[in-house]
């Protein structure tokens, strides 16, 4: 019998594993043993090309090992042709460090067909790096038959795919908002605009909007974004939340805001409340513009109303949001709404 040792040296036994797959070639043996009639397609969403494999990477790559293994076991023939996204910001502003370029305007001037190239030259650059770090995971993949998004191939495939769409009538025209950069003068991935979100503390501002069906009465809302309430177009209320319509003893408004955060805007003693309601009861009552100039090419029949959607909560604020065309809420309520706030509508 032969006895085994209680001092195992993992990096060692690391080594001489991987190399054991290497020169039996386990991985493909794993492929060929499978029946080429009972495939199973797996579809590996690929990194970037220009940077380096972090904590996600071997995350996300450890989950997607689960499934071929698992299939593999199952008899399936599963080959793992690994891939690279090789378009987008990343590659463009790596070539332009390395460039020494800044901006669209010296692109241009050191000619976009140069520029091109000089991102198709650099996007395997850390291969090397990548097929290690894979390994090391103990991740099976065929980088030998990898993929690359550049390749004609597959920049066709994906016309065909869109093609198929446009003729099952899938294919509409909206509008979304989305991250811009300013800097590369494009809109950016949600990936990409996170990268570098940080949470700051604003100072958010509360307004009062006039009622136009009751005298001396004001909708009080909340914004953290006042520089967008040029473009004001509707209030939102909870469609559940519990609402108030209080008097000011001192001045003798009304004031419509969430009951639970009465507290924090009127001093106890200060109102009166006269009348508690749902938000769905504010639904659809009109409210005076902030500004003249909004009055003069009113965006839609449906603006400068209150609305009703889930997404507001008590939790801060007055319970009533301003809405306007710069986030995604806003523009989802608005399509709902019918608005027409595009440019020229």
């Amino acid at each position: 019998m032969q006895e085994i040792s209680n001092k195992i040296h993992f990096p060692e036994l690391e080594k001489e594993i991987l190399q054991f797959w290497r020169d039996e070639q386990i991985f493909q043996k794993s492929i060929d043993q499978r029946p080429e009639d009972r495939p199973f397609i797996f579809y590996d969403g690929p990194p970037f090309a220009t940077g380096l494999p972090h904590y996600g990477h071997l995350l996300a790559g450890t989950i997607k090992d689960v499934i071929p293994r698992y299939k593999t076991m199952r008899n399936f023939r599963v080959e793992r042709r690994f891939g690279w996204d090789t378009h987008g910001l990343p590659v463009e502003y790596e070539v332009e460090q390395d460039l020494k370029l800044n901006g669209a305007e010296e692109i241009r001037e050191f000619g976009v067909g140069k520029f091109n190239e000089a991102c198709r030259s650099i996007v395997l650059r850390y291969t090397a790096e990548w097929e290690e770090t894979v390994d090391r995971m103990a991740r099976w993949v065929d980088f030998e038959n990898d993929y690359k998004t550049m390749d004609r191939d597959f920049m066709e495939s994906v016309w065909w795919v869109f093609k198929q769409l446009w003729d099952k009538g899938l294919i509409y025209e909206g509008v979304k908002v989305v991250p811009y950069s300013w800097r590369v003068a494009t809109p950016l991935s949600n990936f990409e605009a996170n990268l570098n979100y940080k949470d700051t503390q604003d100072p958010s501002v509360t307004l009062r909007f006039r009622m136009l069906d009751a005298e001396n009465t004001y909708a009080l809302a909340w914004t953290t974004t006042p520089w967008t309430l040029p473009s004001n177009m509707a209030l939102c209320a909870g469609p559940g939340l519990e609402y108030v319509r209080l008097l000011h003893k001192e001045t003798g408004d009304r004031y419509h805001l969430v009951a639970s955060r009465v507290e924090t805007y009127f001093e106890e003693g200060s109102y009166e409340i006269e009348e508690r309601m749902k938000g769905t009861a504010l639904k659809g009552r009109p409210y005076e513009p902030l500004f003249d100039f909004a009055q003069k090419r009113k965006p839609s029949d449906n603006a400068w109303k209150i609305y009703n959607d889930e997404y507001v909560s008590d939790e801060s604020g007055t319970g009533l949001v301003h809405l306007a065309c710069f986030g995604e809420d806003d523009v989802r309520i608005f399509n709902r709404e019918e608005f027409d706030f595009r440019p020229g509508g």
